[in-house]
């Protein structure tokens, strides 16, 4: 699946438009952004979409000198392991 990344946002679309997987990453301290939000269509569990997510999330966000948090469970526990 191929992702579009937009500010604060990436997400993943069908061939019709809607979203099937999704990160949010709003920005809640001066160069902090915190992950609060990663859903994955039931028809891509099991396929590693969400950490993909997370990972282009963490990408982001550090590419553009921020700081990584997160409130979101999954991400919370995905950030435990790989950092």
């Amino acid at each position: 699946m191929k992702f579009i990344h937009e500010p604060n946002r990436i997400y993943g679309v069908d061939e019709n438009g809607k979203v099937l997987a999704e990160i949010t990453f709003p920005r809640t301290e001066p160069g902090v952004y915190t992950i609060d939000h990663t859903i994955v269509d039931s028809s891509l569990q099991g396929q590693g979409v969400a950490g993909k997510l997370v990972q282009a999330a963490v990408d982001d966000i550090r590419s553009n000198g921020g700081e990584v948090r997160a409130t979101c469970s999954y991400a919370v526990k995905w950030l435990e392991k790989h950092e």
